[in-house]
């Protein structure tokens, strides 16, 4: 997990002194609360245009992203020379989960330029940023465009999204697939979850011990790991029990599920 971040700087000379602000950000590209939305919609459109042409799936519209793109971009007005970060601010991770964003990769690209074409044609002759906006590991995006100086500062904050889930959530995801191979998983979570607070072992307090444990972390609910799909295709187990528990050593603001399946 991790992320990456391309600033773009369009060598201009705006205007003297703030003209007007207006910026975009919210549950849909086509909804902002000043007049630029537009702008912001034109640039998300022209990104899945791009990635329609190099052949990588479409991205999504995250209002959560689109919020902390727009509260980095009105600092970048304030600020005036643009940056990823400035004194007293999170990094793009930090503001997009405090902006209410799950995600287990992000990255981010922010540039000045006289327009959304514009902005969206540098981008895509940087290679750093045309690997951001093209990058097959993300999927959501949130723009942000605030008009200052006589011309458009823009935020585009790229993210592979991760859904929120509770604990039973987790746990209710990992045995469907855990059934796929005929074994029958237990209702009682107890043990399991027991097991998924250990780094390692056995713990004497959980009953008796599984034939076989499998603990593991990661963003991704969508398949087993293969030491376990493994072990579930000898046929050798009956029945599994599935726990969920806090993640461990998350780095930053990254979203990721721990788990444990024991085998019987």
């Amino acid at each position: 997990m991790g992320y990456k971040l391309r600033l773009l700087v369009f060598l201009l000379a705006p205007a003297a002194g703030l003209t007007s602000a207006a910026q975009s950000a919210g549950g849909t590209p086509e909804q902002g609360s000043g007049g630029l939305h537009a702008e912001a919609a034109q640039i998300f459109a022209l990104a899945n245009q791009a990635r329609a042409q190099a052949g990588v799936g479409p991205l999504q519209w995250d209002a959560a992203l689109a919020a902390a793109a727009l509260a980095h971009c009105q600092r970048m007005v304030a600020e005036g020379p643009i940056a990823h970060r400035y004194g007293g601010e999170p990094d793009v991770g930090g503001r997009a989960a405090q902006a209410g964003a799950h995600f287990s990769v992000i990255e981010e690209n922010v540039a000045i330029g006289p327009s959304a074409e514009a902005i969206h044609r540098q981008w895509m002759q940087s290679p750093g940023h045309r690997s951001n906006m093209l990058s097959p590991e993300v999927d959501h995006v949130g723009v942000a465009v605030v008009y200052a100086r006589g011309v458009l500062y823009a935020v585009a904050d790229y993210s592979r999204a991760v859904t929120q889930l509770s604990a039973p959530q987790v746990e209710a995801r990992v045995a469907d697939l855990v059934r796929v191979s005929g074994v029958t998983v237990l209702a009682d979570h107890k043990a399991a979850r027991m097991a998924c607070a250990t780094d390692e072992g056995w713990p004497s307090m959980a009953g008796a011990a599984p034939g076989f444990i499998m603990r593991w972390q990661d963003a991704d609910l969508t398949r087993l790991p293969q030491a376990l799909v493994d072990k579930l295709e000898t046929g050798k187990y009956r029945q599994a029990a599935v726990g969920s528990c806090p993640a461990q050593d998350v780095v930053g603001a990254f979203t990721a599920y721990r788990v444990a399946v024991l085998l019987y």
